[in-house]
C-alpha cells in the first residue's frame, strides 16, 4: 500500500512537472516567433534535450518552434489520457463547481475539445494573434470541428458516350457532354449520401449539344448540411431530351442553387422531377427554367414537397419561350413553415400552353409569394393555374401579376385560391380569363397531414407518462454533424461576430456556412422572452457555469440514453420525477448549427422532469432510459406550436411534454 501512494505521488509530482516545462516552452517559443530568442540558445538546447527524441527514436517531438506548430503525441486519444489535456481540464472543474457526489456525466464530458495540451496550447496562441485561419484545416480536424473544404476545380471532359455512376470526391465538375452530336449519356449519383463531401459544385451538362438525349439522376440526395450549386443543364440545344431526377432529396438543412436548365432551346423535351424533396430546415434556390426557347416541352415535378421548415425561391419558369408546351406540378406541396418565394412562370411567351398545378396546397402556416404569372403574354397563349395556397393550417399569401399584359387572343384559366383571410391578390388581369374559388372555406386537417407536419410521438400529454402506456416514440436521433466543444482557453480569444468569424473560418458571403453562422448568432442574440435567462455556450466550462448560476450548484445534467425505439412505439416502464415529481425549475440546452459544438441554453420556468424506462412493447425487455420534461405553462407559446397542432388545443390551456433527443439535455437541481 505504501509503495502504491509512493508511485501515486511520484507520478503526481511528474505530471507538474511536466506541465511547469510546457509552459516554459511555449514562453520560450513565444520570444521565439518575436525574434527575441537570440540571447535563449542554452535554453533552448536545454528543452531540445527534454522534449526531443534522438535521431534514431521512433517517437515524434512534442514542440517544434521552428515550424510554428505543435506537433504532439497521440492524436485524439491524447487528449482522454494525457491529465493536462482539455478533456482532463474539463472533469476537474466539474469536481470543482459542481459540489455533489453523483457520478460525473460521461455524455457531457465526452463532448470536450479532444485536442492534446501541446495543441490547445499552439492554438490559443494562433488565435491571440489573430492567425488561426492560417492553420485552418490542422485546427479543424484537431479540435473535431465542422469545416468546409475549399473545391478545387475539375476541367475533364467527356466527348463520348458516358455512362456515369457515384460520384463523390468533394471537386467541381466541369464541361459534361458539351457540344455534343447525337448519342446519350447518362449521369447518376453525384455527391449522395449523408456523409458525403458537404461542398460540391456541378457546372455545364450537356451545353450546345445536339439531338442528344441525357439523364442525371440524384443529386446531393441524403446529404447532411450539403453547400451544393448546378449550373447550366441542357442550355442552348437543339432537339433530343433531357430528364434531371432528385435533387438534394430527403437531406438535412442543405444550402442548394440550381442555375439555367433548358434554356434558349429549340424542339426539346425536358423534365425535372424532385427537387429538395422531403428535406429539413436550409435553403433552396432555382432560377431560370426552359426560359427563351422555341417549341419545347417542359415538365417540372416536386419543388420541395413535404420539407420542414425551408426557405425556397424559384425564378424564371419558361419565360419568353414562343410554342412553349409547359407543366409545373407541386411546388411547396404538404410544407411546414415555408418561407417561399416563386416569381416569373411563363412571362411573354407566344403561343402554347403552359399549367401550375399545386403551389403550396396542403402547407403547414409559413408566408409565400408568387410574383408574375403570364405576364405580356402574346397571342394565342392558353394558361392555367389550379390550387394555390389551399392550406389546412393559415399562413401569409401574397398573389402578384396574373395575366397582367397579356395581349390577343389568350385564353387564361385560375381555379383554387386561398382558404384564408391573409391571402393577397393583385393585378389580376380580367379580359379573356376565368378565374374560380378565391379564398374558399377551410377544411379540417386530417390526421395523415397533421403525421406529417408533427412527427407522431413529439408531443404528449403528462398522463402519458405512466408504467404500461404504450405510445410512439419520435426519431430521437441527432442528424447535425459532430463536433466538439472548444477548450475555453481558445474560445475566449475568438470572436462572436460575422464578419469577424467569416475570416477565421475563411467563409464566403452567402454560402450555407455563412448563413449558418449569421442564423446561431442571430438566435444567440436575441433578447430573452419575458421572464426567460439565455445564454449561448461553447465549451463545458460555460455550460457549467450558466447552469450552476441559475440552479446553484449541487446539480445535474440529463438526457436520453440512446436512441432505441425511435420512429416505433415504446411502452413506458419505471417513471421517476426528478425533485420527487414537483414544480420546478430547469436550464435546457439545444445544438447550434455552427462550426464548433455551440449549445443555446435558457433557463425553463414552471415544468416537471420525467426519467422513465422504455420497453418494447412484445419482449417488454428495457431497449432505453428517457428523459422528459413537461412545460406546465405554455401561455406564451405561439397558437401555430406544432405541440398544439398535434395535441388539438391551444396556448395556457394544456401542459406540453416531450422527449430530450439524443445530444441534447437538461439540468436539475440535483436530487
Amino acid at each position: 500500500m505504501n509503495r502504491q501512494r509512493r508511485m501515486n505521488r511520484a507520478l503526481l509530482l511528474l505530471h507538474r512537472g511536466i506541465e511547469l516545462l510546457i509552459i516554459i516552452y511555449r514562453y520560450v517559443c513565444m520570444l521565439d516567433s518575436h525574434g527575441l530568442h537570440s540571447n535563449y540558445q542554452e535554453e533552448r538546447r536545454t528543452f531540445s534535450i527534454i522534449f526531443y527524441s534522438d535521431k534514431h527514436s521512433t517517437f515524434p517531438p512534442l514542440f517544434d518552434c521552428t515550424n510554428a506548430r505543435i506537433v504532439g503525441f497521440g492524436g485524439r486519444d491524447a487528449g482522454d489520457k494525457n491529465p493536462f489535456a482539455p478533456k482532463a481540464f474539463v472533469a476537474r472543474y466539474w469536481d470543482k463547481h459542481v459540489i455533489n457526489n453523483l457520478t460525473k456525466p460521461s455524455f457531457l464530458l465526452s463532448k470536450a475539445s479532444p485536442m492534446s495540451a501541446a495543441d490547445a496550447a499552439w492554438f490559443a496562441k494562433l488565435a491571440a494573434a489573430n492567425t488561426l485561419s492560417t492553420r485552418l484545416p490542422e485546427f479543424c480536424s484537431a479540435a473535431h470541428l465542422l469545416c468546409f473544404p475549399e473545391v478545387r476545380p475539375s476541367l475533364e471532359k467527356h466527348s463520348e458516350d458516358v455512362d456515369f455512376q457515384t460520384y463523390d470526391d468533394g471537386q467541381n465538375f466541369t464541361n459534361y457532354g458539351t457540344s455534343r452530336p447525337a448519342g446519350i449519356d447518362s449521369f447518376k449519383n453525384y455527391s449522395n449520401g449523408l456523409f458525403s463531401t458537404p461542398v460540391n459544385e456541378f457546372r455545364r451538362y450537356s451545353r450546345g449539344a445536339a439531338g442528344h438525349d441525357d439523364s442525371f439522376a440524384s443529386y446531393a440526395g441524403d446529404t447532411n448540411v450539403a453547400d451544393q450549386s448546378f449550373h447550366t443543364y441542357g442550355t442552348s440545344t437543339a432537339g433530343g431530351s433531357g430528364e434531371f431526377k432528385q435533387y438534394g432529396g430527403n437531406s438535412n438543412v442543405p444550402d442548394l442553387r440550381f442555375t439555367t436548365y433548358s434554356d434558349s432551346t429549340a424542339g426539346r423535351t425536358q423534365s425535372f422531377t424532385g427537387y429538395s424533396e422531403n428535406g429539413n430546415a436550409g435553403g433552396q434556390t432555382f432560377a431560370s427554367y426552359g426560359k427563351n426557347s422555341a417549341g419545347a416541352a417542359s415538365d417540372f415535378s416536386g419543388y420541395g414537397t413535404e420539407s420542414n421548415v425551408a426557405s425556397s425561391s424559384f425564378t424564371n419558369y419558361g419565360s419568353k419561350g414562343a410554342g412553349p408546351n409547359d407543366t409545373f406540378t407541386n411546388y411547396g406541396v404538404n410544407m411546414n413553415v415555408p418561407e417561399e418565394t416563386f416569381r416569373s412562370y411563363g412571362d411573354g411567351t407566344l403561343g402554347g400552353s403552359q399549367s401550375f398545378a399545386n403551389y403550396r396546397d396542403g402547407a403547414n402556416v409559413g408566408d409565400d409569394t408568387f410574383q408574375s404569372y403570364a405576364k405580356n403574354t402574346k397571342e394565342g397563349t392558353q394558361v392555367d393555374f389550379t390550387n394555390y395556397g389551399n392550406s389546412a393550417n393559415p399562413g401569409t399569401d401574397t398573389f402578384t401579376g396574373y395575366a397582367k399584359g397579356a395581349e390577343g387572343d389568350h385564353k387564361v384559366g385560375f381555379t383554387g385560391y386561398g382558404v384564408n383571410s391573409n391571402a393577397t391578390f393583385l393585378d389580376y388581369a380580367k379580359t379573356g380569363v376565368s378565374f374560380s374559388t378565391y379564398n374558399t372555406s377551410s377544411k379540417p386537417v386530417s390526421g395523415s397531414l397533421v403525421n406529417k407536419w408533427v412527427e407522431p410521438g413529439k408531443f404528449f400529454r403528462e398522463n402519458m407518462l405512466k408504467e404500461g402506456t404504450v405510445m410512439p416514440f419520435p426519431d430521437i436521433r441527432d442528424k447535425m454533424p459532430q463536433r466538439s466543444f472548444l477548450p475555453r482557453s481558445i474560445l475566449t480569444k475568438l470572436p462572436f461576430s460575422v464578419e469577424e468569424l467569416k475570416g477565421v473560418f475563411k467563409v464566403s458571403d452567402n454560402s450555407s456556412m455563412y448563413k449558418m453562422i449569421m442564423d446561431s448568432l442571430g438566435e444567440c442574440q436575441r433578447a430573452p422572452s419575458a421572464g426567460e435567462t439565455k445564454h449561448c455556450v461553447g465549451s463545458v466550462e460555460d455550460m457549467i457555469d450558466f447552469a450552476t448560476s441559475v440552479l446553484g450548484r449541487s446539480v445535474t445534467v440529463w438526457t436520453t440514453e440512446n436512441v432505441n425505439g425511435s420512429n416505433k412505439n415504446v411502452m413506458v416502464g419505471k417513471v421517476k420525477g426528478m425533485n420527487g415529481g414537483k414544480v420546478t425549475q430547469s436550464v435546457s440546452c439545444h445544438q447550434s448549427l455552427f462550426p464548433y459544438l455551440l449549445y443555446y441554453c435558457h433557463s425553463v420556468p414552471k415544468v416537471r422532469v420525467y426519467e422513465a424506462d422504455l420497453l418494447d412493447p412484445e419482449s417488454k425487455a428495457k431497449i432505453n432510459h428517457g428523459v422528459a420534461i413537461c412545460h406546465l405553462d405554455t401561455t406564451a407559446w405561439s397558437p401555430t406550436h406544432g405541440a398544439f397542432l398535434a395535441l388539438g388545443s391551444s396556448p395556457g390551456q394544456i401542459e406540453v411534454c416531450h422527449w430530450i433527443f439524443e445530444n441534447d439535455m437538461t439540468w436539475t437541481v440535483a436530487d
